[in-house]
């Protein structure tokens, strides 16, 4: 489902040039839960923002189901993350002004689809996480938990045949962070959805098919 081949990633300032990722090659299967993992500063948000399409490689090329993305213009870059794609982050990025059902259709806005359409779909998504007693809510009247399942939500709601999770358990304690965990679990397992996850907790990696190491940049596991 994913291809990584020979990245790299280069910063450069007038003064410093800074190696985020050093030849990195990895392949995630269709249908794979796979956690990286890493201290801070060494590559991993890079790494999930390049198979996201989010940011490009300095060198190496980048396949999502079979299909080369390193050449494809903004426009269609978009398109395809819309499609394929769904995005957890640590600090949820919800938009406060709007209702929980609001925030969890904003990705079917980009796609050609009637508000009926995009509300079934909606519903749909906050059932999986146990959120449909909550469409009229405010996400600042929910818990952080309660905020990260409508995340969720909005990540799958388009269907994506891949997650990508930035510390989605990272903000949460221990309980809540583990009904999280249990959500993508079920997803992975019950939709086949391909997840790769992002975190710093050893506990939480060890439940998915398979943990990367990165180390300055570096692949070492």
């Amino acid at each position: 489902m994913i291809r990584l081949r020979n990245i790299e990633k280069v910063y450069r300032t007038d003064t410093i040039q800074t190696l985020a990722l050093n030849n990195i090659n990895l392949d995630v299967a269709k249908g794979e839960f796979l956690s990286v993992m890493g201290p801070s500063g060494c590559g991993k948000s890079t790494l999930l923002n390049i198979i996201g399409l989010l940011d490009a490689p300095s060198s190496g090329e980048v396949l999502i189901d079979e299909a080369s993305t390193i050449k494809l213009s903004d426009q269609k870059l978009a398109k395809f993350r819309n499609s394929k794609l769904g995005f957890i982050f640590q600090s949820y990025h919800l938009i406060n002004d709007l209702k929980v059902l609001d925030n969890v259709e904003l990705p079917l806005l980009y796609r050609e689809s009637t508000a009926k359409e995009r509300k079934q779909l909606a519903m749909e998504a906050l059932e999986k996480v146990g959120l449909s007693n909550r469409v009229k809510h405010f996400p600042t009247q929910l818990s952080g938990g309660q905020r990260q399942r409508v995340a969720i939500a909005r990540a799958i709601v388009g269907r994506p045949e891949i997650i990508l999770a930035d510390e989605p358990t990272g903000n949460l304690d221990s309980a809540m962070g583990s009904e999280i965990m249990d959500i993508l679990l079920h997803l992975n397992k019950a939709d086949g959805t391909t997840i790769v996850m992002v975190t710093h907790d050893e506990h939480m990696a060890k439940k998915t098919h398979r943990l990367v190491r990165l180390f300055d940049g570096s692949q070492v596991q």
